[in-house]
């Protein structure tokens, strides 16, 4: 599946935050050519609960700076259909507990967002990339 043919996928913060700051060089050009087709309307990225709960504290922090406060923007971005929630659930968790490989608890809840939803993960994040069962390779990620 090509990234033209990829309808969605789930981001990681990173990824995230390089994509709304405009900083799309840190994406690699599939990741970046995604987040171009959801802010075309082609397609459309989930934003795990924990990854949006990052978002809000790097912006608290000034580390982040968007174009509204930060509720204000999050709720426009989900209404735009540019992007979705994907809420924190029992399944995630339970997918979770099979990637201790990954040391940091957000960076697993995030990976294993995607391997619930059966989707793409756009991550730099080498921990993530090398963690089992998820081997994002043969899973045709989207690497940031």
């Amino acid at each position: 599946m090509s990234v033209e043919e990829t309808p969605l996928a789930v981001t990681d913060t990173h990824a995230l935050i390089w994509a709304v700051e405009g900083k799309v060089r840190r994406l690699g050009k599939h990741a970046g050519r995604l987040f171009d087709r959801a802010d075309e309307g082609m397609c459309a990225i989930y934003i795990p609960t924990h990854a949006l709960a990052e978002l809000g504290e790097a912006c608290h922090s000034g580390r982040v700076m968007l174009d509204l406060p930060f509720e204000e923007w999050a709720r426009a971005a989900f209404a735009s259909g540019k992007y979705h929630e994907a809420q924190l659930t029992a399944e995630i968790v339970y997918a979770a507990q099979r990637l201790y490989s990954i040391p940091e608890r957000g960076d697993r809840l995030i990976a294993a967002t995607a391997i619930v939803l059966d989707l793409p993960l756009i991550t730099r994040d080498p921990e993530i990339q090398r963690a089992e069962p998820l081997n994002l390779r043969s899973r045709q990620s989207l690497l940031a």
